[in-house]
């Protein structure tokens, strides 16, 4: 709030009646409104940074590896009981696959991560790899949750980088994955 101070040269003595007193506003800036309302945003980003996280829930297995970085935003494959997800879009495998190849035309060095509910059999996590190896992505890797010293309990998402598959030369046929 802004205050009102007597200015240096005004009179305080004599009959009230005829005293005339000067004043003069406080320059500053109050700050406690700003440092309250910053406050309120950054307890509002905190609470919805950790909701925002784009994919269809699944049940990650805990593993001890270290996560791994990147330049871009990789493409998010999610695999569950209800099916295959290319981010939140629900696919069909040749679905999946049709699409994966045209935004491989796009970006060939694209980073493509599986995520696979744990839940889920071995062998379709298997069939879903295949797919995103045979639309010509390289560089496939799998998520997990971070699991503590010896595989006990843990939170937060890292990734355990798959092996990468050896690129062919062009005209060539691709090895099938094996299964």
């Amino acid at each position: 709030m802004a205050g009102v101070i007597p200015a240096a040269g005004s009179v305080s003595s004599g009959n009230s009646k005829f005293r005339h007193r000067r004043y003069t506003p406080i320059a500053d800036i109050n700050v406690t409104p700003l440092v309250d309302v910053m406050l309120v945003l950054l307890i509002i980003f905190m609470v919805t940074a950790p909701l925002l996280q784009v994919g269809v829930p699944v049940d990650l297995p805990k593993t001890s590896a270290q996560q791994v970085g990147g330049k871009d935003e990789p493409l998010i494959v999610s695999v569950n009981a209800e099916g295959v997800y290319l981010g939140e879009t629900k696919f069909d495998l040749p679905e999946l696959g049709t699409k994966l190849k045209a935004v491989h035309e796009e970006k060939p060095d694209q980073r493509v991560f599986i995520r696979g509910d744990k839940a889920i059999d071995y062998g379709r996590m298997m069939e879903v790899m295949g797919v995103v190896i045979d639309s010509g992505f390289r560089q496939l890797g799998l998520l997990g949750e971070a699991a503590q010293a010896l595989g006990k309990g843990g939170a937060g998402g890292t990734v355990t980088p798959a092996a990468p598959a050896p690129a062919a030369p062009r005209g060539q046929p691709q090895p099938a994955p094996r299964r």
